[in-house]
C-alpha cells in the first residue's frame, strides 16, 4: 500500500495500480524495455492489474514477460468497461495509468490517474481526465517509488 496526504485534497491509501497495456506498457505490441523490473518491484506495495483491448495481439507475450494475466476488454464500450474494473476494486484505492481514449473514463474514476505521453500520442480526453500527467511509463512508475513527488505535484 502507498499512503499519502495531499494538502488540500486528503487522504490516498492506494492499494491497486491499474494500467493500459498498448500505448502505455508497449508500443507496437512489444513491452518497453526495463518495465518487467520495475513493475516487479512496486508488486511488494499494489496489486498490478492490466487492461487491455490486445490491439495488436501479443498480449499472451506480455503477460509472460510480466508473470501477469492480463484482463482483455471486449470491442465497443472500452472505456466504461475499464471505468467499471476500477470501480469495482474500490476506485478510492486505485492509482490508474493510461493515454488512450478509452481510458480517460478509468484515469477519472481512480483515486489517483496518471496520463503518461507516448509514441503513440495522448487523447486530449484522457490528459484532461489525468490528475498528473508525465512523460512516459518511467516517470509515472518512479512517482509511486517516490510518492512525495505526487504531493508536491497535487497539494493546493
Amino acid at each position: 500500500m502507498i499512503e499519502l496526504t495531499i494538502p488540500g485534497r486528503g487522504e490516498l491509501r492506494l492499494q491497486h495500480l491499474v494500467t493500459d497495456v498498448n500505448g502505455t506498457l508497449a508500443v507496437d505490441g512489444h513491452l518497453l524495455d526495463g518495465l518487467v523490473k520495475r513493475i516487479a518491484a512496486l508488486r511488494d506495495r499494489l496489486e498490478v492489474h492490466l487492461l487491455t483491448a490486445d490491439t495488436h495481439g501479443k498480449q499472451a507475450i506480455i503477460d509472460r514477460q510480466l508473470n501477469l494475466t492480463a484482463v482483455r476488454v471486449r470491442g465497443g464500450n472500452e472505456a466504461e468497461q475499464k471505468a467499471a474494473y476500477v470501480r469495482n476494486l474500490g476506485a478510492e484505492t486505485v492509482v490508474a495509468i493510461g493515454q488512450g481514449a478509452n481510458d480517460a473514463a478509468m484515469l477519472k474514476a481512480a483515486g489517483l490517474g496518471i496520463c503518461v505521453l507516448s509514441t503513440e500520442g495522448v487523447a486530449v480526453e484522457t490528459l484532461m481526465s489525468a490528475d498528473l500527467v508525465v512523460a512516459n511509463i518511467f516517470d509515472a512508475l518512479e512517482l509511486l517509488d517516490k510518492p512525495l513527488r505526487i504531493v508536491a505535484s497535487l497539494r493546493r
